[in-house]
């Protein structure tokens, strides 16, 4: 069966959403991202993850009431609260404030993707649309499943899911067209550390100003005054330390170190503050947040980035270790090479879409829905009207 048949029936048989950073395990780190899409598993504007056949939980019995409303509205265009709702219900009702902020962020980017995809006239065929259906209702019951009682677990119509499909099935066709085997290979040839499964390991300091000019303002401040202070007494440590050029730089490396984890403790508001920011290591893709991610591996060992701005606050990034990896052929990895230039791509459409759209966030209701079995959840995207983004320039690898 076509891939994308089997990447849509993930959403059916209990996929979740993109999740968020800090639903990971063990403990959450800003700055972390969804972990790459599986090879032979594209990434579009849903990029769910693929469970087992009947992997869904049962229904719990319980009645939930389908929330009313609107959370976001992009151009004009609505995202509907139980499409927040449908994500949220994944997470602890601690986890709501932050969760909410970073499902609605992914909504808002699906939105923008169909947006342009409508624009460029990319459709999926009403007749493709019902094929796959058909094909997922036939997956459903070999797995035991009823496709109706599947969809109302999930506060999900059937118009609504079938305009997640039709919106998967225009990103593909649109990857499609942009990823040619050309485009890959150049990409991969310009990318080689995201492919050879080099390794780096970084601490951070997070601050998060919030949107606040002022507040954002001081926040840089404060880490350039944080960046500037461990630099001057990690230079007075090297000029103090015996010994050649090497023994200095090392003892200048050393001392950064111990200035960065302290000021990490004292300063920062992530997670990791309890490991001097330790991030333990990670790939060029599918861990980080890209700008994190980007900013982590230019970096030599022991230097501290300039501040790193992400959805999720204010960086500094100190680079502790780096473990190259190995060249690989382009065949070898080719589906690695398409999805995480899906994921690029992505990417640069929302880049380019994101500062021209008229984008309003409606305040969160007063009640927010009770924890569900994770069985989820599919962002909704009403047809939009037409409109004329300028095209995107696909990534190139530099």
């Amino acid at each position: 069966m076509r891939s994308f048949t089997r990447r849509a029936a993930a959403v059916i048989l209990g996929a979740a959403l993109v999740a968020p950073a800090f639903a990971q395990t063990p403990a959450p780190v800003p700055g972390a991202a969804p972990a790459a899409p599986a090879a032979g598993a594209p990434a579009g504007p849903l990029q769910p993850a693929t469970p087992a056949p009947g992997s869904l939980p049962a229904p719990t019995g319980k009645p939930v009431e389908r929330p009313t409303g609107v959370a976001a509205t992009v151009t004009g265009q609505p995202i509907p609260e139980v499409a927040v709702w449908r994500a949220l219900r994944q997470f602890p009702e601690a986890e709501h404030p932050i969760a909410r902020k970073e499902i609605l962020n992914h909504l808002i980017e699906n939105l923008l993707i169909d947006q342009y995809l409508n624009a460029l006239k990319i459709a999926a065929e009403p007749a493709e649309v019902d094929k796959l259906i058909e094909e997922l209702k036939a997956e459903l019951k070999k797995s035991m499943k009823d496709y109706a009682k599947e969809l109302e677990s999930m506060m999900l119509t059937e118009a609504e899911f079938r305009a997640e499909v039709t919106a998967q099935m225009k990103w593909d066709k649109f990857l499609k067209q942009q990823g040619t085997d050309q485009a890959l290979q150049g990409f991969f040839v310009k990318r080689p550390d995201i492919f050879d499964g080099t390794l780096v390991r970084a601490r951070h300091i997070l601050l998060t100003p919030g949107t606040d000019p002022a507040k954002m303002a001081e926040a840089k401040q404060t880490l350039a005054a944080i960046k500037s202070d461990i630099a001057v007494k990690a230079q007075e440590a090297a000029t103090a330390a015996p010994g050649d050029a090497l023994a200095k730089e090392t003892a200048r490396g050393k001392k950064v170190d111990e200035l960065f984890a302290e000021a990490a403790k004292k300063h920062s508001l992530c997670p990791s503050k309890a490991a001097g920011g330790d991030l333990q290591f990670f790939p060029r893709v599918g861990a980080m947040v890209e700008p994190f991610a980007e900013a982590a591996f230019k970096l030599n060992l022991y230097e501290m980035s300039d501040v790193v701005e992400t959805e999720f606050g204010m960086h500094l990034i100190l680079l502790t270790a780096k473990n190259p990896g190995k060249a690989r052929k382009f065949e070898e990895v080719k589906e690695d090479v398409r999805a995480v230039y899906a994921m690029q791509l992505r990417q640069a459409v929302v880049g380019q879409m994101k500062p021209r759209a008229q984008i309003t966030i409606n305040p969160a209701p007063a009640t927010t829905p009770a924890a569900a079995p994770p069985a989820n959840a599919v962002p909704t995207t009403p047809p939009p009207p037409p409109g004329s983004p300028a095209s995107v320039t696909p990534p190139t690898g530099k």
